[in-house]
């Protein structure tokens, strides 16, 4: 029963999905501006945790600086993680996110619409440009949200964070927000497609100040941010979630 389940939670996902990526990319087009697009992304992430019958539970809140660039930095585990970073970080943002994503029909084509930033982790070259984008998309004031590990992880560990994303927070003398995202890999781990419904905890943590950091120093702010997540993540493990209970559930429908 969970896999019948799970397989149409997939096809009506893709359903919205493609719906929702189309409102995107034409939204802009009549009335101009990334607002918009990244509002019906947000609205998207929150119809999909609702589908999934996902709970999140977000604890920090008001450690976001409405108004004021910042960028978030969060643990990336699952594919869940950008619906609940979409659907929880309140305000305007643009995501740094790998280049695959933007190849995506449609989808694509939408993140373009909403002003995120396409990174070539493989190209030294096009990785530094994409981290000049962000840059000037801070200087106009926007956050930007990235996963520094660089990829999913899938055996529940914190992998090493990517150096270079402490090096735009550095340059551009903006706090970066560490966020723990705790539970998503036991809802969908990677490389399965099977849903399981259950409960998210999002830990947003007070900004970290980078102005007493250098380039030089920058590995210290790295074992700064990774220790919050990572603290985080080690103490909270959803413990009030039982999986099993959940698939016994399922199964008896």
């Amino acid at each position: 029963m969970m896999m019948i389940r799970s397989f149409l939670m997939v096809i009506i996902a893709i359903a919205v999905t493609a719906f929702m990526s189309t409102c995107a990319f034409l939204f802009p087009l009549i009335s101009p501006g990334e607002n918009k697009a990244h509002k019906v992304a947000n609205l998207w992430a929150r119809m999909l945790l609702w589908l999934t019958s996902t709970r999140v539970n977000v604890i920090g809140r008001e450690n976001v600086l409405l108004g004021k660039p910042q960028i978030f930095m969060a643990n990336h585990q699952s594919d869940f993680d950008i619906l609940i970073v979409m659907a929880h970080i309140p305000g305007q943002f643009c995501w740094i996110a790998k280049k695959e994503l933007f190849k995506i029909p449609i989808f694509g084509k939408a993140m373009r619409s909403a002003g995120y930033i396409e990174i070539d982790r493989q190209n030294h070259e096009k990785a530094m440009k994409s981290l000049d984008e962000a840059a000037q998309k801070i200087r106009e004031g926007k956050s930007v949200v990235t996963f520094p590990e660089g990829t999913r992880s899938k055996d529940r560990t914190i992998k090493p964070f990517k150096q270079g994303l402490f090096h735009l927070a550095i340059k551009a003398g903006v706090p970066i927000v560490p966020i723990s995202i705790i539970g998503a890999h036991e809802i969908m781990p990677k490389r399965t497609l099977q849903v399981r419904p259950g409960k998210i905890t999002m830990i947003i943590d007070r900004p970290v100040d980078v102005s007493g950091y250098t380039i030089e120093t920058r590995g210290e702010l790295i074992e700064r941010v990774r220790g919050i997540i990572v603290g985080n993540f080690e103490s909270g493990r959803n413990p009030d979630t039982d999986f099993e209970a959940a698939d016994r559930r399922m199964d008896g429908l």
